[in-house]
């Protein structure tokens, strides 16, 4: 103990820097709870050859966006030197049928020009057959003389 200090002191000091600190931490200023400010959806991307594997690709989207509540949309289209496509997939919060369905057609088939074109009937293929309690599965891929192509897509069950 140090011998100009008497009995009780040292309380009284503690005591004093404690309350200037407090006073000091009340005067400072108050901020409001952390706010988001962005954010990213998942994104995924793959390559493919055909159209076969482009719908193949679209059923992969769909599981791998599943698994954040998502949907796959169709963000870009490219290539890459080696000659394979690549599309890329943002995932999108899932929102009761957020796929612009098109009348389905009794046989599943949807003639398309554009890889968008196949995607989308592959969709509409998709969610016909989910609301009839089956799964989709491409069986045949044509193409027309015209130069259009034909997708006949056929419910199997799950």
């Amino acid at each position: 103990m140090n011998p100009t200090s008497t009995p009780g002191t040292s309380f009284f000091l503690k005591a004093a820097i404690l309350s200037a600190g407090l006073a000091l931490v009340a005067c400072a200023p108050q901020y409001a709870a952390p706010q988001q400010v962005s954010a990213t959806n998942p994104q995924v991307t793959y390559k493919y050859r055909s159209d076969a594997e482009l719908v193949q690709v679209n059923q992969t989207a769909t599981l791998y966006c599943g698994r954040f509540q998502a949907v796959p949309q169709t963000a870009r289209f490219g290539s890459d030197p080696d000659g394979s496509r690549v599309v890329v997939f943002d995932c999108l919060p899932a929102a009761p049928m957020q796929v612009a369905v098109m009348q389905p057609n009794p046989n599943l088939a949807y003639s398309y020009r554009t890889d968008q074109e196949l995607l989308d009937g592959s969709r509409n293929a998709q969610a016909y057959c989910m609301s009839n309690g089956m799964q989709h599965t491409v069986a045949n891929i044509s193409t027309n003389a015209n130069g259009t192509k034909t997708a006949t897509f056929q419910c199997s069950p799950r």
